[in-house]
């Protein structure tokens, strides 16, 4: 049996809206499968039960979370990116951390030339780096 490993991104109530973002920043990335809460289910009708993504070739998944939780995304788990140039690099660094918040401003920091790490307006966190 093969064993398959993805991300898994829990939202409340922007999974639709993050997922669009990502997908339409990377290259390579698209939606793959969208299930929505229905009527009379868990969460609210509309909203993302569960939806299936390519992000940069790799398989994602997200959700939006009918209830609230006393936890949110933490830096401490973060999607690394290898950025082809510094014009890539740039870019995404402009749009994931608008309405964000930059943990290491862009900069050598001896182990890659050119490096930043940022958690998005959506709170999930980015490294990124310039091969």
């Amino acid at each position: 049996m093969t064993v398959s490993i993805s991300p898994f991104l829990l939202f409340v109530g922007s999974a639709e809206e993050a997922m669009n973002f990502y997908v339409g920043l990377f290259p390579d990335s698209r939606i793959d499968r969208v299930q929505r809460f229905g009527p009379g289910e868990a969460g609210k009708e509309g909203t993302i039960k569960r939806a299936d993504f390519t992000l940069a070739g790799r398989p994602m998944i997200c959700f939006d979370s009918p209830p609230v939780h006393a936890f949110d995304f933490t830096p401490s788990l973060s999607l690394f990116v290898e950025c082809a140039d510094e014009a890539q690099f740039e870019k995404f660094f402009e749009q994931l951390s608008a309405k964000g918040e930059v943990l290491m401003p862009p900069d050598n920091y001896g182990f890659s030339r050119r490096y930043a790490w940022v958690n998005d307006r959506f709170k999930v966190s980015w490294q990124l780096n310039v091969k």
